[in-house]
């Protein structure tokens, strides 16, 4: 049997989190647009990669995060591809002691986080991403200076995501005390943590470790797209933790 992480994107939409976020048709499904530019097919049939060529791109892309290489879908053309490590949470580390004051994020914070997602791209994150799950963020004087949360969550399963800092706060060990905020989150609703990173990144990767994930599996990424993307566009929409 598949496990639900080999396939993390569909596993989510097809979730009872989020399949009412998805939206499509004949055998393939993607994020409602404003929250993410994340597809998958049923199958790799070519009925179900038709459909997957069929879904609408208001923001001129769709992702697809798969443990298969699986043909392109007819009519789209491959922006980027990657090798991502998908890990998983075994052990929250102990934490060490920090002076970091944490707080949740919600809609007050929206305009914010799309702003500190934009300048520092930690992955696909738009108007709406903040709702797909908890947030938290570090602040100073009202401005916000770092943040993390959760993405796709397969039954079973919350991916830890939007982890970013703001160039001027980078070096204080905020991304991994919130991502701590998000895991203890995810553990206590009885969930498994997971994250992906590219392969080739190796200080998040060992971040990530510190923290008690492992690498599961490796995953193949790709950026799919029917019209004329800029290179701003390509890396505000790049998958990543």
């Amino acid at each position: 049997m598949t496990h639900p992480l080999d396939r993390p994107v569909w596993s989510a939409l097809t979730s009872a989190r989020q399949a009412p976020l998805a939206v499509g048709a004949g055998g393939a499904l993607r994020l409602a647009p404003g929250y993410g530019v994340f597809a998958a097919a049923v199958d790799p049939s070519p009925q179900s990669l038709a459909a997957l060529s069929a879904l609408e791109q208001p923001e001129g892309m769709l992702a697809t995060v798969e443990a298969a290489r699986t043909p392109v879908p007819p009519g789209l053309t491959v922006l980027k591809e990657a090798v991502l490590s998908q890990m998983v949470l075994v052990d929250l580390a102990p934490a060490k002691p920090r002076d970091i004051a944490i707080e949740p994020l919600g809609e007050a914070d929206a305009a914010a986080m799309l702003a500190l997602a934009t300048l520092t791209e930690p992955g696909p994150f738009f108007e709406r991403t903040h709702r797909l799950g908890d947030f938290f963020g570090v602040k100073q004087d009202g401005r916000l200076l770092a943040m993390a949360g959760e993405r796709l969550k397969p039954d079973g399963f919350t991916e830890v995501s939007g982890v970013c800092a703001h160039p001027d706060a980078r070096g204080r060990g905020y991304a991994g005390a919130l991502m701590r905020a998000v895991i203890e989150r995810i553990l206590a609703r009885g969930e498994t943590a997971f994250l992906h990173s590219y392969a080739d990144n190796a200080g998040a990767i060992t971040l990530y470790h510190s923290l008690g994930f492992t690498i599961r599996a490796s995953m193949q990424m790709r950026m799919l797209t029917r019209g004329d993307l800029t290179q701003g566009d390509l890396a505000q929409a790049e998958p990543g933790a």
